[in-house]
C-alpha cells in the first residue's frame, strides 16, 4: 500500500473515532408499552359497554312484556267491573219487584248501604235475593279485586323495571364517557410515539451525515497532503529530466521524424450514433363513466305517511307495550305504528329496530333514529319525533347528540 492509501486509511479511522452529538432519544418501547395497555383498557371498556347495551335491550323487553299484562289486567278489570255492574242493576229490579210486592226490607237495605259490598253485608240474602245473584256477586267483586292487586302488583314490577332501565342508561353514559376519554389517551400516545420514531431517525440520519462530512473532510485533507508531497517530488524529478535533456541535445543525438507527405485520415461515419432523446407517451387510463357512487332514496312516498302518521301521534303519552295513538305509546311502539300506517311491518323492540333495514350515512325524513335502548322517526333538520320515557309524550326534539345515533331505512 502506497503512502497516500495508508494516509487515508489512517485519517478514515480518526474520522470515525470523532464525537458526535449525542441525544437522547425518546424511548418509543416505553411508549409503545403503554399504547398498548390503553388499547387493552378501550377494548375492556368496550366489553362493558357493549354488556350495558345488551341489559338495556333484555330490559327494554322485559318493560314491553309486562306493560301488556298491565294493560290486559286493565282490560280484565274493566270487563270484571263493567259485569259487577250489570250484575247489580239486574238484582235491583228484582228487589224492585218485591218491594212492589210488600218486601220492603230489601229496598231498604238498598238505599241504606254506601256500597255493594256494604248491601251484601245488610242483605238478607235468603229472603230477598236469589242464591245465583249473590254468588255471582260475590265472584265478580272477588274477580275484580282480584285483579286489581294484580294490576298494582304489575305496575309495582313495571317501576322497578324503569329504575333498572334508568340506572344501566346512567351507567352506559359513563362507560362512554370513559371510553371517548381511553380512546384519546391511545390517540394522543399513537402521535407520541410517531413523533418519537421520527426523532429517533432524524437525529440517526443525522449522525450519519455527520460521520459522512467528518470522513469526507478527512479525505480531503489526506488528500491535500499526498498531492503536497507529490509536487515536491516532481519539482525534483523535473530539474534532473532536464539536464540530461540538455546534454543528450548537445552531443547531437536527433529523434527521426516520419516526412511530411502522409497525412490522418479520420472516418466521420464511425461516429456512434446518439440515442433518440424523444420518450414514448404514456398511455392514461380510461375515463369512462365510472361507478354510479348515488343510493336509492327509495320510497319517498311511504317516508312521507311515516312522517305525517308520527305528527298525527304528537301528544300521545308514554305508556310501556303502547302502540295506540291517542291512548298511549312506546318508542319502539310509536316507530312500528308509523311504518303499518305506510304499509311496511317492522320490529317490536329498539334493539331490533337498530339492527334491521338498511344502514343510512345521510339521513332522510322516514328514517328511523337510533340509540341503544331508544329510537324515533327522523324528519329532517336534525329533528325528530319520539316518545321519551315514562311520564312525557310523543314530542318533537332535536336528535341527540350524545350516544353517536345511527340511522336505518325500511321504505
Amino acid at each position: 500500500m502506497n503512502k497516500f492509501g495508508k494516509r487515508l486509511v489512517v485519517a478514515l479511522m480518526a474520522a470515525s473515532m470523532l464525537a458526535t452529538p449525542v441525544y437522547a432519544a425518546p424511548n418509543t418501547d416505553e411508549i409503545q408499552a403503554e399504547k398498548e395497555q390503553k388499547e387493552k383498557e378501550v377494548q375492556s371498556v368496550q366489553a362493558q359497554l357493549q354488556t350495558m347495551v345488551s341489559k338495556i335491550s333484555e330490559t327494554e323487553e322485559k318493560l314491553i312484556t309486562k306493560g301488556e299484562e298491565i294493560q290486559k289486567a286493565k282490560e280484565d278489570l274493566a270487563e270484571a267491573e263493567k259485569k259487577q255492574e250489570q250484575q247489580y242493576e239486574s238484582m235491583k229490579v228484582r228487589i224492585k219487584y218485591m218491594y212492589e210486592q210488600g218486601d220492603t226490607k230489601a229496598l231498604e237495605d238498598l238505599f241504606t248501604s254506601n256500597s255493594i259490598a256494604d248491601f251484601l253485608n245488610q242483605a238478607d240474602y235468603i229472603e230477598t235475593v236469589h242464591n245465583y245473584d249473590r254468588e255471582k256477586l260475590e265472584e265478580y267483586v272477588e274477580t275484580k279485586e282480584q285483579i286489581a292487586s294484580l294490576k298494582e302488583s304489575l305496575e309495582k314490577d313495571l317501576e322497578k323495571l324503569e329504575k333498572m332501565q334508568a340506572s344501566f342508561e346512567s351507567q352506559k353514559e359513563a362507560l362512554s364517557e370513559t371510553l371517548t376519554q381511553k380512546q384519546a389517551e391511545v390517540a394522543n400516545l399513537d402521535q407520541e410515539l410517531q413523533a418519537a420514531i421520527a426523532q429517533a431517525a432524524a437525529e440517526e440520519e443525522a449522525r450519519r451525515k455527520a460521520a459522512e462530512e467528518a470522513q469526507r473532510k478527512a479525505a480531503e485533507e489526506a488528500a491535500s497532503k499526498e498531492s503536497a508531497s507529490n509536487s515536491n517530488t516532481t519539482s525534483g524529478q523535473g530539474s534532473t529530466s532536464g539536464n540530461q535533456t540538455s546534454g543528450n541535445t548537445a552531443s547531437g543525438n536527433t529523434t527521426n521524424r516520419p516526412s511530411g507527405g502522409g497525412t490522418s485520415n479520420t472516418n466521420k461515419n464511425d461516429t456512434a450514433e446518439k440515442p433518440s432523446t424523444s420518450k414514448p407517451s404514456a398511455s392514461k387510463p380510461s375515463t369512462g363513466s365510472g361507478s354510479n357512487t348515488s343510493t336509492s332514496t327509495g320510497n319517498t312516498s311511504a317516508a312521507s305517511r311515516i312522517v305525517s302518521a308520527a305528527r298525527s301521534c304528537l301528544g300521545t303519552p308514554y305508556v310501556w307495550a303502547g302502540d295506540t295513538p291517542g291512548v298511549g305509546l312506546d318508542c319502539s311502539g310509536l316507530v312500528k305504528y308509523c311504518h303499518s300506517v305506510a304499509g311496511i311491518s317492522v320490529a317490536r323492540t329498539s334493539s331490533a329496530l337498530g339492527a334491521g333495514g338498511r344502514a343510512v350515512s345521510s339521513p332522510q325524513p322516514g328514517d328511523v333514529v337510533c340509540y341503544p335502548g331508544h329510537v324515533g322517526i327522523y324528519i329532517g333538520g336534525g329533528q325528530m319525533i319520539h316518545a321519551p320515557q315514562p311520564g312525557d309524550v310523543v314530542k318533537i326534539s332535536s336528535v341527540y347528540s350524545c350516544g353517536t345515533p345511527w340511522y336505518r331505512r325500511y321504505w
